[in-house]
């Protein structure tokens, strides 16, 4: 049955240049408010679209007129949706197209501002812009409806662009350069980041334009360029890249020290365990306690939930490392295991030589002699005056013999001392001969012997607590129990005999230091070995001095008695030959 007929279609009213549309409702308020024109003549109806004939499309109807700006009482009534373009039909439907709205009134060309109208619907087929769907296909009736134009909130539209922006396609096979900062484990309470974490802090801060960023920081490019096939094979297949949780310098510097290791990680924990001296040595042992991890470090690690493949190098030998209860204190039993025999020895030695020092200084007759003779030179000087009669004097007065010159300024009292020595008790004078552990001992500080026996005893108790700390670890440390206890045995034993060889130096220190008259709170041991040692010094140079200047003495005088032999040789010579010429003259 053939369609109604229709009543022909009135053309639309051209005004200022713009084709116009308007319902009939608001054709007729128009008509109440404005004087009625002459309508043109419609032009002829349109001929009907025929089955499989060739159409050629129309093209688009006008854009709506936006009535809006025309009567105020019209304001509230949006504009009608544009008809769907005709092409969009489908070309067997028998069903003529609607015929166009009415012709709106001429009174459209007034003077008010009209704003330009929008442009025509994009044809079906092609793309729109994103933020319009494309128009819906036509349905088996082979009518199409058409579409509503979509709704734009003026006011997240600054929202829906930056979440088109953050979430887009493009974006995200964009690569960063990565920022190697630290991640904070938890948000500690009253810091900032604590603050942030409640409602409204967080959208304090200022929105991210993520296009800037991908143009200011984005990664560099992978190599596409033409070579041969292994090098577009490399291009294309994208690197896996290591998961990073330390800081940058730290992870570093811990994969610099992994490099000096040759042991595989596994068996390194295994060689520590097993306290296996011959594994490491110690500056190894000591920079590995240098880079274990921390507990924020640790946090980070028991919070990561991928593959350990997948980690960097110092990651992996962190949670190596976090296998074993403890490891920084049976790292620390390690060390001080290594450097037990070699650090009782040196301090044994070093105690050994000190307590010779004070023996032999106190045992020394030579050196007692030479005492008692400076200090009967020193009153004979000091003779009528306060610093007189003394009945002995202060050990810095030692060096003070070179700084009383005798009036020729070529003889100083120490020369003068060896001159007295050498002619009255010739057998003291190699007196540095009975202390010659002097000169070791001076280069010894027995505060620095102090610390290193409280470093050993120190050790010795912490090696007895991770003992008993490690009863409770299991079976990741019962062969490093067994090791500790037999090496606690050896140790302990050791530590005793040390402590009683410091306690009996530290007496002998003391000992030495009255036997100069000194107070071992005022002078130490230090300064009593230098003192001694510059005087050996400065009385060996004076009395090889004195040697010296008797040597050119005597060979002066042997030099001076060859010269008069030789004059009076002369002179007999010369008596002889003159009185031979006057027997010849006789």
């Amino acid at each position: 049955i053939p369609p109604a007929p229709r009543p022909p279609p009135t053309p639309p009213t051209k005004v200022s240049g713009i084709h116009l549309e308007a319902s009939p409702s608001l054709v007729e308020n128009l008509r109440a408010t404005t004087p009625a024109t002459p309508i043109p003549p419609p032009p002829p109806s349109p001929a009907p679209i025929r089955a499989r004939s060739p159409v050629t499309p129309p093209p688009p109807p006008p854009p709506p007129m936006p009535l809006l700006k025309v009567n105020s009482a019209s304001k509230s009534a949006p504009p009608p949706p544009p008809p769907p373009p005709l092409h969009a039909r489908q070309v067997a439907s028998s069903v003529p197209p609607p015929p166009p709205p009415p012709p709106p009134t001429p009174a459209l060309a007034s003077k008010s501002q009209v704003p330009a109208a929008p442009p025509p619907p994009a044809p079906f087929g092609k793309k729109t812009n994103g933020n319009f769907p494309e128009p819906q296909a036509v349905g088996r009736s082979g009518s199409s409806a058409p579409g509503r134009p979509p709704f734009t909130s003026p006011t997240n539209s600054k929202n829906r662009l930056l979440s088109r922006t953050i979430s887009s396609k493009s974006h995200q096979t964009k690569k960063l350069k990565p920022l190697h900062w630290l991640k904070l484990p938890r948000a500690v309470q009253g810091s900032l980041w604590a603050e942030a974490q409640k409602l409204g802090e967080a959208s304090k801060a200022p929105e991210i334009d993520m296009s800037e960023l991908e143009n200011l920081f984005s990664a560099a490019a992978p190599n596409t360029g033409h070579g041969d096939k292994s090098n577009s094979h490399t291009a294309h297949a994208p690197k896996s890249e290591k998961v990073t949780l330390i800081d940058h310098r730290r992870a570093y510097n811990c994969e610099i020290m992994l490099s000096k290791v040759k042991v595989p990680l596994p068996d390194l924990m295994s060689s520590v365990l097993a306290l296996n001296e011959s594994a490491l040595d110690v500056d190894q042992v000591d920079n590995l306690i240098k880079v274990c991890p921390t507990k924020e470090e640790m946090e980070l690690l028991k919070g990561y939930t991928g593959e350990n493949e997948k980690l960097g190098k110092c990651e992996q030998f962190f949670l190596e490392l976090m296998k074993i209860p403890r490891v920084e204190s049976k790292l620390r039993v390690f060390s001080f295991k290594k450097q037990f025999r070699s650090q009782v020895s040196d301090l044994r030695h070093n105690l050994n030589i000190v307590n010779s020092t004070a023996e032999e200084i106190r045992n020394s007759v030579k050196l007692k002699r030479i005492m008692q003779t400076i200090l009967s030179l020193g009153n004979a000087l000091n003779q009528g005056t306060a610093r007189g009669s003394a009945i002995g004097f202060r050990l810095d007065s030692l060096l003070k013999l070179t700084d009383t010159r005798a009036r020729n300024s070529k003889m100083t009292l120490m020369h003068y001392l060896c001159k007295v020595l050498a002619e009255k008790l010739p057998e003291v004078l190699d007196f540095s001969k009975d202390i010659s552990s002097l000169e070791p001992a001076s280069k010894i500080q027995l505060k620095f012997l102090a610390e290193e026996m409280q470093a050993i005893s120190k050790g010795l108790e912490k090696v007895l607590q991770e003992l008993s700390s490690s009863e409770n670890d299991g079976p990741v440390s019962e062969k490093f129990r067994e090791n500790l206890k037999e090496f606690l045995s050896f140790a302990e034993a050791e530590v005793r005999s040390l402590a009683s060889l410091y306690s009996t130096v530290g007496r002998n220190v003391d000992a030495l230091i009255l036997y100069f008259g000194e107070d071992p709170a005022r002078c130490p041991f230090e300064q009593v070995t230098s003192t001694l040692l510059n005087f050996v010094r400065l009385f060996n140079k004076a009395h090889e001095e004195n040697c010296k200047q008797l040597e050119n003495e005597m060979k002066k005088l042997s030099e001076s008695e060859k010269l008069k032999m030789n004059a009076s040789q002369k002179n007999e010579s010369e008596k002889l030959l003159s009185s031979s010429i006057r027997t010849s003259n006789v």
